[in-house]
């Protein structure tokens, strides 16, 4: 019996049972993280298109001339109401 608890920890692996699978949790989010970064992003899985948001799509007219500078002023301001404003939800 001594000699199996010569160690100090008896029959259990100590500490360094946890070290594993923090791990293989550590390549996991390195993983995601990269894949997330370099692929998701490139085909706009996240967000990564934004050509068609309304407001690229009305900076876009403006510089090419389609719309005056009121009118973009007019349509922006109608496009960001409430994203300014404290305590509004977007």
């Amino acid at each position: 019996m001594v000699e199996l608890l010569a160690d100090g920890y008896g029959h259990w692996p100590g500490p360094w049972v946890l070290v594993f699978p923090f791990f293989w949790l550590l390549v996991v989010v390195l993983v995601v993280l990269v894949l997330r970064r370099a692929v998701w992003r490139r085909r706009g899985w996240c967000g990564g298109h934004t050509e068609h948001a309304p407001l690229a799509v009305l900076g876009r007219r403006y510089a090419q001339g389609e719309i005056d500078a009121d009118e973009y002023r007019e349509r922006r301001a109608v496009l960001t109401e409430g994203q300014d404003t404290p305590g509004v939800k977007r």
